[in-house]
């Protein structure tokens, strides 16, 4: 059974158009028109228990307006949308229980307070039972190494700490369900590692639901199998981020290392991406020749020390969709 369901998704937003002088603010009072934005149009989509999904999009394609009403902050101006069979809006207090949320410019903590005051209120809110509680601050606090700052108080703490202790609190009543809202976003490459490792060992340990909204698509890389992709408030592509892969990542990359300077590198197929001394990046789309054949092509022309091949990244296969749409069976279309 689905653990989330959402179907037909609408969130409208109304703002009053004001014109501008003293005539104007008059005659808003007899007469008013009003601006409607759509901010997140026929979204649907389901979540089994225990999946980690990346739902990623540009600024302003509906993202975080998906994820409020998941929690239950806004109410879809149309749709239905149920989470652990809860309706968020109609019973928040009910939703809470079952939630877990991480803003990554937002924090859940209790500025002045020390990190560990922030967690025995936290824990009192929730009615988390003592053992459990003990239990999973101690697993916590060896996953995120957070013994040596719980004394300090929130406001003293790194981006860094302060991003373990939001993962900490956001995790310590056991939900079935976390939202996590570009929770790397600053962070340094060690403190995104351990975040990154926390998040894909609480889902495969607990069983977990992950839906993870970033820019950063290291981290949907890292964490996710299966991708849902928004646009302008539409869902434009749901499935498993391989299946982009096969149909956007056409081109891959051969970095050849020359035994030798040679005036000019030319091979049949390719195009030279860069050439740095007896470094060469040669591009060449993976459904017209193999990496086998292209080696053997280059081996036959020149001298080589070393060679690796360079698969395309998330990053720029999505930009390449944004730019271009996304057109379902695209194999074969133009880079």
């Amino acid at each position: 059974m689905a653990i989330i369901e959402a179907a037909a998704l609408r969130k409208v937003f109304r703002s009053l158009e004001r014109r501008p002088g003293l005539g104007g603010a008059i005659g808003a009072l007899f007469s008013r028109t009003y601006e409607e934005k759509v901010a997140v149009d026929d979204v649907s989509f389901t979540l089994q228990p225990g999946e980690l999904v990346g739902y990623i999009g540009p600024n302003g394609a509906g993202k975080s307006t998906t994820i409020k009403m998941l929690t239950g902050i806004l109410v879809p101006t149309s749709g239905k949308l149920r989470v652990a069979g809860i309706v968020p809006s109609e019973n928040r207090i009910a939703n809470a229980a079952n939630i877990g949320v991480v803003f990554g410019q937002r924090s859940q903590l209790y500025w002045d307070l020390p990190l560990r005051e922030s967690f025995e209120l936290l824990r009192a809110i929730y009615d988390v039972p003592p053992a459990r509680y003990r239990e999973n601050m101690r697993r916590f606090s060896d996953m995120l190494d957070l013994e040596r700052f719980l004394g300090t108080p929130v406001r003293q703490l790194s981006l860094g700490e302060r991003m373990r202790g939001d993962f900490a609190a956001a995790m310590l009543h056991d939900p079935q369900i976390v939202y996590l809202d570009e929770p790397t976003i600053g962070l340094d490459v060690v403190a995104k590692e351990a975040i990154r490792e926390f998040i894909g060992t609480v889902n495969r340990e607990r069983g977990t639901t992950v839906i993870l909204t970033t820019h950063d698509l290291a981290d949907v890389e890292r964490l996710s199998r299966r991708i849902i992709l928004i646009d302008e408030g539409r869902v434009i592509y749901d499935g498993p981020l391989e299946r982009l892969r096969e149909e956007y990542g056409t081109h891959r990359t051969l970095v050849v290392n020359l035994a030798e300077s040679y005036d000019e590198v030319a091979v049949p197929g390719t195009e030279v991406e860069s050439r740095e001394a007896n470094t060469v990046r040669l591009r060449f789309n993976r459904r017209e020749m193999t990496a086998e054949a292209l080696i053997r092509r280059v081996t036959e022309r020149y001298r080589i020390t070393d060679v690796a091949i360079i698969e395309p990244d998330i990053e720029s296969i999505v930009r390449r969709i944004y730019l271009e749409g996304y057109h379902d069976g695209a194999i074969g279309a133009p880079s």
